[in-house]
């Protein structure tokens, strides 16, 4: 049980670091393309070999209830946090961004103690909750006092994309990690088509120029990494370390994003927002440490055989 939950721990930590490029390089994308057109855009092209990968291995169709679970996903890692994480680059830097999606963990968490019926302990809820007010704490002061609209848009984005983390993961103990992603990216594409359509020839309307190639490089690590092959790793780990847990090591996230967005592309990282990171760290350890009791196995009770009549001689 220890070696699979380190598994999961493991695995989790390669969904993070692939994850952590996400910001940075959606920041380069938006620079010159829509929000939205990014946002959709990654989902609909990443459907591509979603749907290439579920052909060649001949999975079959999930089934209805799985597919309800799937729109749900849907509505949080291919439309919400995508979008909405996009257009808050267009008002904070990456590094910023980071830091207030350190409260997904915390979002994750309260979901798995709804959706998957996890109970974590007092000290796993003090770690995730003091996280989490170090990360408003962050967001406000850097903000003059006050939450910024890139603050705000980040917001929905983790609010809602926590539940598409934490239902996919539920899932993915049915069906697999990389199934969950792919079966939700097809699902999803033919209500993409129209509106990415729509939004790329008012794009080319607009702007009838060629984008440029690190436009292009960047539009294809969120679709190929951060929307499709990151998730293999993240939903496998989470669905075999426990969402809470697991979930709680997205908190380093900030760490890695911060440090790749000083070292590729050139974002001035303050003292300050080092130490907040560093205090955020604190409690993804302590997190760590602390006990989650797993959701409780489902077993049918079996009834027991009818008794024979008796027959007085």
């Amino acid at each position: 049980m220890r070696t699979r939950e380190t598994e999961g721990m493991l695995l989790g930590l390669i969904g993070v670091v692939i994850f952590s490029l996400t910001l940075p390089m959606t920041r380069i994308v938006v620079a010159e393309v829509h929000p939205l057109l990014n946002g959709l855009g990654r989902a609909l092209v990443a459907a591509l070999p979603a749907a290439a990968l579920l052909a060649w291995r001949r999975e079959k169709w999930p089934t209805w209830p799985q597919v309800k679970s799937l729109a749900v996903v849907s509505l949080g890692v291919i439309i919400a946090f995508p979008v909405f994480s996009a257009w808050s680059m267009k008002y904070v830097p990456a590094s910023h961004g980071a830091v207030v999606n350190g409260l997904q963990p915390l979002c994750v968490a309260i979901y798995a103690a709804w959706l998957s019926h996890e109970r974590p302990s007092k000290l796993f809820w003090a770690s995730a909750l003091a996280g989490s007010a170090i990360v408003v704490a962050f967001a406000v002061q850097t903000g003059g006092g006050g939450l910024q609209a890139g603050d705000l848009l980040m917001l929905v984005a983790v609010g809602i994309g926590a539940l598409g983390y934490a239902e996919g993961a539920r899932l993915a103990r049915q069906m697999g990690g990389w199934q969950v992603i792919c079966w939700a990216l097809v699902l999803s594409a033919p209500f993409l088509l129209l509106p990415v359509g729509g939004l790329a020839w008012a794009h080319h309307t607009a702007h009838p120029g060629p984008l440029s190639l690190k436009v292009w490089l960047a539009f294809g690590y969120v679709t190929l990494f951060s929307q499709f092959i990151g998730f293999f790793a993240w939903y496998a780990g989470l669905a075999m370390g426990g969402i809470a847990r697991v979930g709680q090591v997205q908190l380093l996230q900030i760490f890695f994003t911060m440090a790749f967005s000083a070292l590729f592309f050139g974002e001035h990282v303050s003292g300050s927002t080092w130490l907040y990171a560093a205090a955020v760290i604190v409690t993804v350890v302590l997190g760590r440490r602390a006990a989650v009791r797993p959701a409780p196995l489902q077993t049918q009770a079996v009834p027991a055989p009818a008794a024979r009549p008796t027959h007085a001689r």
